[in-house]
């Protein structure tokens, strides 16, 4: 994404332009009107591999995702299944 601010502009909001652009946006520093330069990070922000993607969502243990899932849980999944299409002959 990118935005466009004029010279003064600039000048005036500069700290957070650059915290725009640490945050991956695009400025375009124009005169008149006319755009005469542009500000872009220096290197592509890295994403915190630890920090989780939906802070909004509590944590899911994947120690659960592996085990087998209860008999009656498995038959409400399977109940309007007509059986493993893979396993069926035509």
């Amino acid at each position: 994404m990118s935005i466009t601010v004029n010279v003064q502009e600039a000048k005036t909001r500069l700290s957070e332009l650059l915290r725009r652009v640490e945050d991956g946006e695009d400025v375009v520093i124009a005169r008149a009107g006319k755009p005469i330069a542009r500000i872009q990070a220096a290197a592509p922000r890295q994403r915190d591999l630890e920090a989780p993607l939906l802070p909004e969502l509590p944590p899911i243990s994947t120690n659960s995702l592996f085990e087998p899932m209860p008999e009656h849980e498995l038959s409400a999944w399977e109940q309007n299944s007509s059986g493993d299409p893979l396993a069926e002959t035509a």
